[in-house]
């Protein structure tokens, strides 16, 4: 898909309004095989894994913040086609809410990354191996990001029950799966209920996460959320290579996380006191 093709129709924003969801199929391939490379010197720079240790296939390696680990990565944010989908359904002054990079291990069940009313959020995810609907593709639930929909409510409540409330096993669970190859892009409201099955015991993906930018009267919320980075033992959202190498246009996505988060380094602190490892998600 080109430059010009990237930039999003009036119908897909409200395909994306509807159903939570939009696929880009080889947005990036011009560029994949550079961004994998990229994607493995990050994990040969931490140990191989989650914590500095070898990934073991035996559960999900995680690493937050993921793209501001290298410079290549962290120019993401400034690449045309991922700043028009994000200008696109979050306005001009989106705010980037940092990254995560894995080791996949498995099936993931039915979840949202989030649950929020008022203000979009945005995951943008990038699928490094081949994967369908039986090989631990993303699969999702259209429409089930609509907070105040009572079908969405309903899911948000009974979905871990499918199997005692529906007779159906996770992967049973009615939903679109979005099989990709390398260069393809997926993104989905945090809200969105999704899931995989039957994925291997190293599927690489890493993700991009915005929003739109909050209100003043919504501050402490962003606050809370920026309290989420502590369990992974960081005191910044972003890496100083993120900050250091921003133009004008990426630091306007980025003040207003830096702007709220001085209360991170203690919350932090306490979360290494308490947690025998970095969350793995």
């Amino acid at each position: 898909m080109s430059e010009v093709d990237s930039r999003l129709t009036d119908r897909q924003i409200r395909f994306f309004r509807t159903f939570g969801y939009l696929g880009f199929p080889g947005l990036l391939s011009d560029c994949i095989e550079e961004i994998t490379g990229e994607f493995e010197k990050v994990w040969a720079d931490r140990g191989g894994g989650h914590y500095n240790r070898p990934h073991e296939g035996k559960a999900r390696s995680c690493i937050v913040p993921f793209i501001d680990q290298r410079e290549r990565l962290c120019a993401l944010l400034d690449d045309p086609r991922i700043a028009a989908i994000a200008r696109k359904l979050l306005g001009d002054d989106f705010n980037y809410m940092g990254s995560d990079g894995n080791y996949y291990v498995g099936d993931t069940g039915w979840h949202s990354d989030g649950w929020h009313q008022g203000i979009a959020h945005l995951k943008i995810a990038f699928y490094l191996d081949p994967l369908t609907r039986e090989t631990g593709a993303l699969q999702v639930i259209p429409g089930s990001h609509l907070i105040e929909d009572r079908y969405a409510s309903g899911l948000q409540q009974e979905i871990g029950r499918s199997e005692e409330l529906w007779g159906v096993r996770g992967a049973e669970v009615p939903a679109v799966a979005l099989e990709t190859g390398p260069g393809d892009i997926v993104c989905f409201n945090h809200n969105t209920k999704h899931a995989a099955f039957g994925g291997g015991a190293r599927r690489r993906m890493f993700t991009i996460n915005l929003c739109q930018r909050y209100p003043e009267n919504r501050l402490p919320e962003l606050r809370n959320y920026i309290s989420g980075f502590a369990r992974f033992w960081v005191d910044c959202p972003y890496s100083d290579t993120m900050i250091r190498t921003a133009s004008a246009e990426r630091t306007r996505h980025l003040e207003q996380v830096l702007n709220n988060s001085s209360h991170l380094p203690e919350l932090s602190r306490k979360a290494r006191e308490e947690m025998p490892e970095p969350s793995r998600g």
